[in-house]
């Protein structure tokens, strides 16, 4: 994968993202809380560099200046999180878009995509091993166990999509789930020769273990691909109109200060919840994806973009028949 590559569009426009965050207020505080369905949130996102725009805007204030109270909840993968969202204990949730179609498909949720969170950049999402690793090549995984943090999601997607086009079949490689905050302990006791991470875990592993990057998932048939979203069950906006473009003009503002500042990801990375927050040394070498700023009202995603994801899902997971539109605000 090279060396790991940092965007530097945060030069010039710190000042930006200060003003922003500044602006962000008007109209918003008591007055805008007073009038809220829902004030106080359980909002379950993955702690991840896809989720930099809603971590920025936690770390800033910016739902605080829209009335709203943020109880964030780490979660390891949106897998996980669905259910609890289904059950009503979290009311928004951020995290990749496969799970969510996935279960949008089985009807095992009625969800709303109503904000796009990240596109993947060149070394963001990437397999690594250690130093003194057998596994050297990506035909070296054929029989090999490899970490993922839940199965048959982004992640799995990504990389058999990356094998696939090598020539390997993904069949023939055994993928084990496991909490991003453990990989590098197994990798380090080759429990499994390989881990898929994103950032910051990905640096995190290299800066700490000596990880080595043994391919880059940004490439083929998944170059700047759609990664994650903010979701709400269709029942759930029904029912909180103004709490969720509340939460929604907040988001896509720290959606913004994340696509032009890099030192706002930074903090924010730092700041998150032990033990998902990463050192100040790990946040400055960490790759960025880049952060969709739609300037529509909630719910106006790229279609083209998400129809993306179903067409990739079709040709490397054998995913059936959808309609992304099912999932779309105003579907029904």
């Amino acid at each position: 994968m090279g060396t790991r590559r940092v965007r530097g569009r945060a030069l010039l426009v710190t000042g930006v993202a200060l003003g922003l965050a500044a602006g962000c207020s008007n109209g918003g505080g008591a007055a805008n809380g007073s009038r809220l369905e829902k004030p106080v949130l359980n909002v379950a996102v993955v702690p991840a560099v896809d989720s930099a725009g809603f971590l920025v805007a936690l770390d800033q204030g910016l739902f605080k200046a829209q009335g709203l109270t943020i109880n964030y909840i780490p979660v390891t993968s949106s897998e996980t999180a669905i259910a609890a969202q289904v059950a009503g204990t979290y009311d928004i949730t951020g995290g990749n878009y496969v799970s969510y179609i996935q279960a949008q498909q089985r009807h095992a949720a009625n969800l709303d995509i109503f904000a796009e969170g990240s596109v993947m950049e060149p070394g963001t999402q990437g397999i690594y091993t250690m130093p003194d690793s057998p596994v050297t090549t990506l035909a070296d995984l054929k029989g090999q166990t490899v970490a993922i943090n839940a199965p048959d999601n982004i992640l799995y997607l990504l990389t058999a999509s990356v094998l696939a086009e090598h020539g390997i079949s993904p069949g023939s490689v055994h993928f084990a789930s496991i909490p991003f905050p453990e990989m590098p302990d197994e990798l380090k006791t080759a429990a499994v020769s390989a881990a898929v991470l994103p950032e910051p875990y990905a640096s995190g592993v290299e800066e700490a273990q000596g990880g080595v990057p043994l391919a880059d998932l940004d490439q083929g048939a998944t170059t700047n691909f759609p990664v994650e979203g903010y979701v709400v069950t269709k029942q759930w906006a029904a029912k909180h109109p103004r709490t969720l473009a509340a939460f929604y003009t907040a988001l896509e503002q720290g959606q913004r200060i994340a696509d032009i500042s890099r030192a706002a990801v930074e903090q924010a990375m730092v700041d998150m919840p032990a033990p998902f927050g990463v050192s100040a040394e790990t946040a400055a070498v960490m790759a960025l994806d880049s952060y969709p700023v739609s300037t529509g009202p909630a719910g106006s995603v790229d279609k083209v973009r998400l129809q993306r994801v179903v067409d990739v899902m079709q040709r490397f997971l054998g995913f059936g028949k959808f309609d992304i539109d099912s999932m779309l605000m105003g579907s029904g």
